[in-house]
């Protein structure tokens, strides 16, 4: 889950604290052009004012999805597709997330961009913003409203490719530590729902502990310490975050213990162990919640005021991280906490959204 920190726009947030009667509101904007037309139409689709409602902005994941917007959005500028954009941080705070997003429709934004703090509570709103003329696109954790264009992964195929691959690396046989997120997190729930359709097709399979933890990596240290403590003859874990997978790894190491084969995902300090530790016979498998979701976003969102027939469900595919290409995501020279990915080209983004 590429760090740059847009601008913070005083006065426009002073205005929009005001509009929404918020006693706090945190507005982050790019450079705007002068002279913002309002709503473009289809035909041209110029000068577009869009905003991103996020529901917060804090991990780095959030901050590398934020630089890639910035990029993407300069380009659209230079080519006269957008005017103006602006970072809505709501904080955590799905009331605060609702009463920006009514906040861009009073304001008379042309895109709103949505990564959801909840998938039911902001759909009211959203489908305001769609009946206001308002093309609103969602990306990563998405509503359940059917009337705006959503852009995410499959989280329950997330699941199934760990599991099949580990049950494979295993012989389809031993003992496991599941890692999962937070317990009723949707996306941790359907990740292990894929996972757990999988398991049931190998009987010689036991999970002997199922962990719930913090996408962190203390809390999910601990967990998986004590799990292990409980179950040190394990032959593997499945893991569905980078987090929980350095955790995991990094105390069998500490405690100069057998390692297993361990799922994953790109959280930066994870694949820095892997590849520390490939000389020792680690394997791992990993995949990853793409930043580049709210680059398809935005393009799709532009596309669909030139017409386009964009698709309502945008499902990205994920990418596969292995042995063999492990080199060409790992960034030594870059924070534990980063999330690299290999960029996405324009052709393949104007595959998925129809152009």
């Amino acid at each position: 889950m590429n760090a740059r920190s847009a601008r913070g726009g005083v006065a426009v947030a002073a205005a929009l604290c005001a509009l929404t009667a918020l006693s706090a509101c945190d507005v982050q904007s790019g450079a705007a052009a002068a002279g913002s037309t309002g709503s473009a139409s289809a035909a041209t689709a110029k000068d577009l004012k869009v905003g991103w409602s996020t529901i917060y902005l804090t991990p780095s994941w959030m901050q590398q999805t934020l630089r890639m917007l910035d990029s993407d959005v300069s380009k659209l500028k230079s080519a006269g597709k957008v005017s103006e954009f602006k970072t809505f941080n709501a904080n955590g705070d799905t009331s605060q997330q609702i009463a920006q997003i009514r906040a861009m429709i009073q304001q008379k934004y042309d895109v709103i961009l949505v990564d959801a703090g909840s998938s039911t509570a902001l759909n009211p709103a959203l489908e305001q913003a769609v009946s206001a003329g308002i093309t609103v696109v969602a990306f990563d954790s998405l509503p359940t409203s059917t009337k705006v264009v959503r852009v995410g992964t499959d989280q329950k195929a997330w699941g199934s490719m760990m599991a099949t691959w580990l049950a494979k690396k295993l012989g389809g046989k031993g003992d496991i530590i599941a890692m999962n997120g937070p317990a009723g997190v949707a996306v941790s729930e359907d990740r292990w729902s894929g996972a757990a359709a999988v398991f049931k097709k190998y009987p010689d399979i036991k999970i002997v502990s199922n962990v719930h933890s913090e996408y962190n990596l203390a809390p999910a240290a601990q967990a998986f310490a004590s799990a292990y403590s409980a179950h040190p003859g394990i032959q593997g874990v499945f893991s569905q975050g980078g987090a929980l997978s350095a955790a995991a790894l990094q105390t069998l190491v500490k405690q100069d213990k057998k390692l297993v084969p361990i799922t994953g995902e790109n959280y930066n300090g994870f694949l820095k162990q892997w590849q520390a530790q490939r000389k020792n016979g680690f394997s791992s498998y990993a995949t990853a919640q793409p930043n580049y979701l709210a680059v398809i976003a935005l393009e799709a969102a532009v596309a669909k005021k030139e017409g386009v027939a964009v698709p309502q469900d945008i499902t990205v595919p994920l990418p596969e991280i292995t042995d063999d290409n492990l080199s060409e995501y790992v960034k030594t020279d870059q924070p534990d906490d980063s999330y690299p990915i290999n960029d996405i080209s324009q052709s393949q983004i104007d595959k998925l959204i129809g152009k």
